[in-house]
């Protein structure tokens, strides 16, 4: 970084506003006093709350953006990796002389002014982030939050606190994880999710143990034998008593409604553990929320009631809706490790006879060329899988890869797999094939999402008709 991050006034401007990442940190720069602005190519509720608290919005990416400031005061340009050099508006800030920075240069920058948590991992970043903010904010310790998914109890994915304890959730996708030096470093999981930036695992873990290093303490889950075989983590987390770690669970019960478990301290038991949220990976990341409680000194019964209330972040297992009995649940899974993970859930909450219907859209060619064997086998937990095409995040085609190849490869390990390539073909076949009774759980990073209220709508009218 050839440029510090000046937080002496000088104002900032965000390429790209609207993204998950980007806008949690230009809410915070915003509530702090900072004079912020922002483009993308076009509104979202996000951006509208951005407006809300005085962020000026662009609704285009160009040009004219920059003359908004004084040429005294020419802003901190903030980009994410999707913003390259065909960007105009990223070309006038280089013209113009305007520091640039990554977005992780930011929340770096944050990073360090607090006691920080900063939570890594392949999986579970958002949920453990979440979860522990939310913790950390029941028990009264007020803490600064950024994280990569939005929150009903802070109504989005940021809030300023007045505590000098900051939790973030810390990235790895593009090597930017090696910029956080924080007080406490979280790692829930290391696989290979990001093909389009490494090659290999070992590329992965190397970038985690740089993270590792900067650390003053690191808390890690030992499950994960990427973690437990490479990292020695000052505090360990486990589902299992076997593992030795510091923090483990037993009598645990995984039910429709919610897990149990008791947690134990270095073989002392702490109590007993309710959550909302579903599945064995999320008994695991409230582990890693346990553990976090405990280093800062909250009492276990403290921590427990916070986590007993916690609802999950937005597209992780979220609700939807429910009309003629069909169930609809939303969730960014998108990796096969995620996929089966949540899938699990889905058929600890369905009653008998109930159908899990995965309606999965891929994520990137990258992704699905690299792992397809694996997507291949992870759909077993659910009676019917609906495949779309490939969303392709910005990535060229490059031909070696589909849906359709992706949907035969999963037909070979299941006996009930639809292809349908557009997300107009998709619905129409829900409209016309979900069943009264089903969990219908759209899967994906993508857009697919966006067709779950079109769905129940057009069932609600007939529905409505006939009432």
């Amino acid at each position: 970084m050839v440029n510090a991050v000046d937080f002496a006034g000088r104002p900032f401007h965000f390429i790209g506003v609207g993204g998950i990442g980007m806008s949690a940190l230009a809410y915070i720069l915003a509530q702090k006093g900072f004079q912020v602005s922002g483009s993308d190519v076009r509104p979202n509720h996000i951006t509208h709350k951005l407006e809300s608290i005085g962020v000026n919005f662009f609704g285009k990416q160009e040009p004219s953006n920059l003359e908004f400031f004084n040429v005294d005061s020419s802003p901190q340009v903030v980009c994410s990796t999707a913003i390259n050099a065909s960007n105009l508006e990223y070309k006038a800030a280089l013209e113009k002389g305007c520091p640039i920075f990554h977005r992780s240069d930011i929340l770096a920058a944050l990073i360090s002014q607090y006691k920080s948590i900063a939570v890594a991992g392949t999986h579970g970043k958002t949920t453990t982030s979440s979860m522990i903010g939310y913790m950390l904010l029941q028990a009264g310790v007020d803490p600064t939050i950024i994280v990569g998914g939005e929150v009903k109890a802070w109504e989005g994915n940021a809030r300023l606190g007045q505590s000098p304890y900051l939790v973030a959730e810390a990235d790895e996708s593009d090597g930017s994880l090696v910029k956080h030096s924080p007080e406490i470093g979280i790692i829930t999981n290391i696989e290979l999710d990001h093909p389009d930036h490494y090659d290999t695992l070992d590329e992965v873990v190397n970038i985690f143990k740089t993270f590792t290093n900067q650390c003053k303490t690191v808390v890690a889950c030992i499950d994960c034998e990427n973690v437990s075989d490479r990292f020695q983590p000052d505090i360990s987390y486990s589902l299992s008593p076997d593992t030795g770690a510091d923090y483990y669970a037993t009598n645990i019960d995984y039910r429709a409604d919610g897990t149990t478990a008791l947690v134990w301290e270095k073989g002392i038991a702490l109590g007993v553990l309710n959550l909302a949220v579903l599945g064995h990976h999320n008994l695991s990341n409230a582990l890693a929320a346990v553990a976090i409680g405990r280093m800062l000194g909250l009492e276990f019964g403290e921590i427990a009631r916070g986590l007993a209330t916690f609802e999950g972040a937005r597209r992780r297992f979220e609700f939807r809706g429910e009309v003629d009995g069909i169930t609809f649940i939303d969730d960014y899974a998108h990796h096969p490790s995620e996929l089966s993970a949540t899938l699990a859930a889905a058929r600890l909450q369905a009653r008998p006879g109930q159908r899990v219907v995965a309606i999965f859209q891929p994520h990137r060619y990258s992704r699905t060329q690299a792992f397809l064997g694996e997507f291949a086998k992870s759909f077993n937990h659910a009676d019917l899988v609906v495949l779309t095409d490939i969303y392709s995040a910005g990535e060229p085609n490059t031909g070696l890869i589909s849906g359709e190849k992706l949907a035969l490869e999963v037909a070979k390990n299941h006996s009930n797999v639809e292809f349908h390539s557009t997300l107009a073909d998709i619905r129409l076949f829900l409209e016309q094939n979900l069943r009264p009774g089903d969990l219908a759980l759209f899967l994906g990073a993508g857009n697919l999402n966006q067709t779950i209220p079109q769905i129940i709508e057009s069932l609600r009218q007939p529905a409505q008709a006939t009432s």
